[in-house]
């Protein structure tokens, strides 16, 4: 096997006229600082002031070092220390951000009071930032004046700092909840509550119409009653839309009862990201639970997603949902959420069996490593209790290829059960949702929780690019796909490498397609072991506990066999795309639900960071003063029209990128 290969230097995509210049001259260190750093948001990097030098005997200043935040590296002994403090304290365990990049701009003062450029390094050794994530970088997560002032201005309502810091950060795009907390403000959200409590279902389709005018890719459909009331409705926008092309491989579908005062039912579509977080995919408010409207709520979800259907969908073993699932989605395996099945067990049996033999029927369910070995043990475990006339248990046996993990571990599942999308969702509807609300306010609040969530997205996303997980071994395949997984997926990758090391593997049999091993740990040598069959024709090696399957990471006994042929890359075919840091580069929706096919160039993201920056600054210094305001307003209309009779004849249509 070749080794790892060599890392290849990232260049800034900038403007000449924005890059520094040896021998250019500044009147003070931070006025170049500041020309720095502006060039640092455009190529995607942070800034830090770094070492100096004094002139001896009068100790004045003569040389100044600023260097990209990646400078460095990070002391071993220190990171050791840092990561069990971090674990006594239940904080969020940080990676290596520095990585020994030599970008960097040196000043030296050889014309006083001037500062001359003497060097300046272009290339960086690691990725570099993209527009939507440079905001989140240390030396740019600054507060502007304008919104310090704003913020400043709230101060005195009656609103918690996490709520302030959740609606200027996330909406503005470019503020940290570290920075507005150093406000020490609080953000007044009006009284919007008060005025949308009679809003009925019609001002709710008011609102879904005029936002498919804003952004033709947001989806909605609705059906009313005879007496023009609203009982079925679905949304999905943009954002929902693309990350089904990338997620929508295993999909979550849940109903909450008592989401607003009319009493309608809210189900939502739910996958999970490349960092296994909860996305949405879909939302829809019922009336009732039949047959009808669920085939009425999935056929929607279909049409938004170009009728593209996913490989499994999680749900409650109801038979209204199970028969929607079979008329819609036939290609579709429906697999019952584990959690929900096991809740039931002290409503559907007698509660003094249910407590004295609910741990050992759950310890049979899950922890049964072959189908002979679950049938065998649930059989007995019925036959003892005299449960055989349980009309649902007996239904649950007859089902039990839909949710007992024995028989799914052959099929892919996210590594996730419904009962994640679950909690997940009504833990933030309780905090924000009250049956007392109408259907405007509900959304409201859902879409503030959705902002948070999207959030939390991008922020898993920029410590991805930005910390190094700390490595256990020396094993090149652990270094490769440090850079490769994303953070959350790759501590489960070096568990499963930590666990390898302590299996051994033996040769079982070889014929002219296959061949077997058995692999065992130390203290199993003498029981049980799993089977390992590495097939000569496809070059492919499968393992009997199917986790590769079930989870798409390779399991500690694949990860042995390959320690043994002294494999130095994990090979491609044995890395599922969605769970690596690029698991979104791919193509994003245009307002007309077509696909961007440019948009990843990188001219245009350039054009667009440079147009953002510059932007974002001309507005936080008009909005100081209402005569700012108003002569920006007036300046960006005719800029608009102007912008667009360019495009029209260019043939390039309005595209957002939000």
């Amino acid at each position: 096997m070749k080794g790892e290969p060599s890392v290849q230097p990232y260049i800034p995509q900038v403007a000449d006229e924005h890059k520094p210049e040896v021998g250019q001259e500044f009147q003070t260190i931070e006025g170049a600082y500041a020309f720095y750093n502006r060039y640092a948001r455009e190529a995607g990097f942070s800034v830090r002031l770094s070492n100096s030098r004094k002139r001896p005997g009068t100790g004045e200043l003569i040389w100044k070092k600023i260097v990209c935040y990646k400078e460095g590296e990070t002391n071993e002994t220190y990171q050791k220390k840092f990561k069990y403090a971090v674990a006594r304290s239940g904080e969020r365990t940080r990676g290596i951000v520095r990585v020994g990049c030599k970008a960097k701009l040196t000043l030296v003062k050889r014309n006083p009071p001037l500062w001359t450029v003497s060097k300046f390094v272009e290339e960086h050794n690691h990725e570099l930032a993209t527009p939507s994530k440079v905001h989140l970088l240390r030396s740019h997560s600054r507060l502007s004046s304008a919104k310090e002032t704003s913020v400043r201005r709230s101060s005195d309502e009656n609103v918690s700092t996490s709520k302030k810091a959740r609606v200027t950060g996330i909406e503005h795009g470019a503020d940290t909840e570290r920075d507005i907390r150093n406000c020490k403000a609080e953000l007044y959200e009006g009284e919007l509550r008060e005025e949308v409590m009679q809003i009925d279902g019609e001002t709710l389709i008011e609102l879904f119409v005029l936002e498919r005018e804003k952004n033709h890719g947001f989806y909605f459909g609705f059906e009313k009653d005879k007496e023009d009331r609203l009982v079925r409705c679905f949304w999905v926008d943009p954002y929902s839309r693309r990350s089904y092309t990338f997620f929508g491989d295993v999909v979550a579908f849940d109903t909450v009862y008592n989401t607003n005062k009319y009493g309608m039912i809210f189900a939502q579509f739910t996958g999970f990201n490349h960092h296994g977080q909860v996305t949405m995919l879909g939302c829809g408010l019922l009336c009732d639970e039949t047959t009808e409207s669920f085939v009425w709520l999935f056929n929607q979800w279909m049409n938004a997603m170009s009728k593209v259907v996913p490989q499994m969908i999680v749900t409650d073993q109801v038979p209204a949902i199970s028969k929607a699932v079979a008329q819609v989605l036939p290609k579709t395996f429906q697999r019952y959420g584990l959690w929900h099945i096991l809740y039931q067990f002290s409503e559907k049996i007698n509660p003094l069996i249910s407590v004295e033999n609910y741990h050992l029927l759950r310890n049979i369910i899950l922890n049964s490593e072959t189908i002979e070995e679950f049938e065998r043990s649930w059989r007995g475990k019925i036959q003892k209790n005299k449960l055989e006339d349980n009309d649902w248990l007996c239904q649950l046996y007859e089902e039990r290829g839909r949710w007992v993990p024995i028989y799914v571990k052959h099929m892919f599942a996210a590594e996730v059960s419904s009962s994640q999308a679950t909690e997940s969702c009504h833990s933030f509807l309780e905090r924000r949702i009250s049956k007392k609300h109408s259907l405007m306010d509900f959304i409201i609040r859902f879409n503030r929780a959705l902002q948070q969530q999207r959030y939390e997205e991008l922020m898993a996303d920029h410590y991805d690019i930005n910390e190094q997980p700390l490595l256990q071994s020396m094993w090149p395949i652990e270094k490769q796909m440090a850079r490769v997984y994303t953070r959350k997926v790759f501590q489960s990758f070096q568990d499963e490498i930590f666990e390898s090391s302590a299996c051994i593997i033996n040769n079982l049999c070889e014929d002219e397609v296959s061949v077997s091993y058995a692999v065992q740990t130390f203290e199993e040598c003498s029981s049980k072991s799993q089977k390992l069959v590495y097939n000569k024709l496809s070059d492919f090696v499968s393992c009997s506990c199917q986790q590769f399957e079930y989870k798409g990471i390779p399991c500690r006994h694949m990860l042995t066999y390959f320690r043994i042929k002294q494999f130095l890359q994990l090979p491609t075919q044995y890395i599922l795309q969605r769970w690596t840091k690029g698991a979104k580069n791919g193509p994003l929706w245009e307002k007309s639900g077509g696909e961007i096919k440019s948009f990843q160039s990188r001219s245009l993201m350039s054009r667009h960071a440079k147009l953002s920056q510059l932007f974002s600054t001309v507005i936080d210094d008009a909005s100081l003063t209402e005569e700012g305001t108003n002569v920006l307003l007036n300046m960006l209309e005719d800029i608009q029209s102007r912008v667009k009779k360019i495009n029209m004849g260019n043939g390039v249509e309005h595209v957002s990128t939000r």
